[in-house]
């Protein structure tokens, strides 16, 4: 069953969106305005929020006529795979991106409470260690994909030893994820039931034993979510934890390495790795398509009729390029963006991703000084999916740099030894990275 009920729907898949999806948002915007129909997957039908005031508005839940819950929405869903697949993306789940009210406060502010407990310096010494343990694998080399040598098992790594789980898992848990992520017919619905099996594992390793890391802070919470409540919320903070993190490091790299602007030694480059960061959030934005949301009634918006249960998507890549009147240098706003969303479903761990990305790009930069792109940033290639903007591979090369030479280098510093990571007591508390959460004293 096809559902049809948004005409002359634009597709957020395939390899043409995938090469240029701006082409495809600026297409839409000439034809529809701010809100243009679009199919995510074969079949399956959203609105696409593409301008910025109109994204605001719905992020900000403007007249109160916008729900997270998508219950009704899933009922509508065609028997297909690609539908199996959006249900992982999509579907209702308790936990607080698809919750509202005084239920979705309760939910964020559990994740809010843990994710503050995090020390930051302890945190940033963590992504030294792993990032110079994963350039002292390709250091040598004189060349590198950055994008699965470096930026992806970063944050996995990182959160695997946060939630108290051995490192042993992280290949499993990319695979899972990325899967699920590019929502790919059965590859996308292997992948969330694979991701489902690793919360699960996760949980109850740590409903049998207690230790000092975010899983355990999480189920001793006083907010005292039941164990679907939990698996939910894992589901939703891995994610959101991983896939962005991981593609922003990708993105930023590669526009610092293509930019003489940001980086082309150490000794000069007029803007910073923060700049840099700021804008690959802005331009391209790691979740470029995503913010489920349906109305509670219909509703005129933005020019379109939006029905109950009918999907609504927000392009955060889109809204933050709207073409203004204004040229960039002169645009006093900063470059407004809505990367990490806005309102009260921003990202509440936005702070750490960005601490995370700019220590180990800062690491990478300062150990290979001379990176370049293989080919040029317009022949990358890119990550299928309608919901992210990912780099398939970064190919770079770099002078090569050896253990036996002189000055620092990335064989200097330790990673987290194998036996503290497969320890009893939580990696994270043997290692001294978070601190005691003050309802388990």
């Amino acid at each position: 069953m096809t559902l049809r009920y948004l005409p002359n729907a634009g597709r957020l898949y395939g390899p043409d969106f995938a090469r240029d999806p701006q082409a495809v948002y600026a297409a839409l915007r000439r034809q529809h305005g701010a809100v243009a129909p679009v199919e995510i997957a074969p079949g399956i039908e959203a609105h696409l929020v593409i301008g910025y005031q109109a994204a605001v508005d719905v992020l900000t839940n403007a007249g109160g006529v916008w729900s997270k819950n998508t219950s009704d929405w899933k009922v509508r869903l065609p028997d297909t795979p690609e539908a199996a697949a959006m249900i992982g993306m999509l579907g209702y789940r308790p936990n607080a991106l698809f919750s509202d009210g005084a239920e979705h406060a309760r939910y964020r502010r559990v994740i809010s409470d843990c994710f503050g407990l995090i020390q930051p310096h302890k945190l940033r010494q963590m992504v030294i260690e792993i990032s110079d343990s994963l350039i002292a694998r390709f250091a040598a080399k004189g060349e590198a994909d950055l994008a699965g040598d470096f930026a992806r098992p970063i944050p996995l790594r990182i959160f695997n030893l946060l939630f108290g789980r051995p490192d042993s898992d992280s290949a499993d848990l990319i695979e899972a994820l990325s899967a699920m992520m590019e929502a790919d017919g059965e590859a996308g619905a292997r992948g969330t039931e694979a991701y489902g099996r690793y919360i699960g594992e996760l949980i109850q390793a740590k409903y049998a034993r207690r230790g000092d890391d975010l899983t355990s802070w999480f189920i001793d919470h006083p907010a005292g979510l039941d164990h679907e409540e939990l698996v939910q919320t894992f589901v939703l903070v891995i994610a959101a934890a991983y896939e962005p993190t991981s593609s922003l490091i990708s993105n930023t790299i590669s526009r610092m390495v293509s930019d003489d602007r940001y980086y082309s030694s150490l000794t000069n480059g007029a803007l910073s790795t923060y700049d840099a960061l700021m804008e690959a959030v802005r331009v391209e934005p790691a979740m470029a398509n995503y913010g489920p949301y349906v109305v509670r009634h219909p509703v005129h918006f933005h020019g379109t009729w939006i029905q109950p249960a009918e999907l609504v998507l927000v392009s955060y890549a889109a809204a933050n390029t709207e073409p203004a009147h204004v040229p960039e240098e002169l645009r006093s706003d900063g470059g407004a963006y809505l990367g990490f969303g806005a309102g009260p479903h921003r990202c509440p761990a936005s702070d750490p991703a960005m601490l995370i990305a700019m220590t180990a790009i800062e690491r990478l930069t300062s150990h290979l000084c001379d990176l370049e792109l293989t080919v040029p940033r317009e022949e990358l290639v890119w990550r299928p999916g309608p919901f992210h903007r990912s780099l398939a591979h970064l190919p770079v090369r770099f002078t090569p740099i050896r253990p036996d030479q002189p000055g620092e280098s990335p064989w200097a510093v330790q990673p987290p030894s194998s036996s503290t990571l497969s320890a009893p007591i939580s990696p994270a508390r043997s290692a001294g990275y978070v601190t005691s959460a003050p309802w388990s004293s």
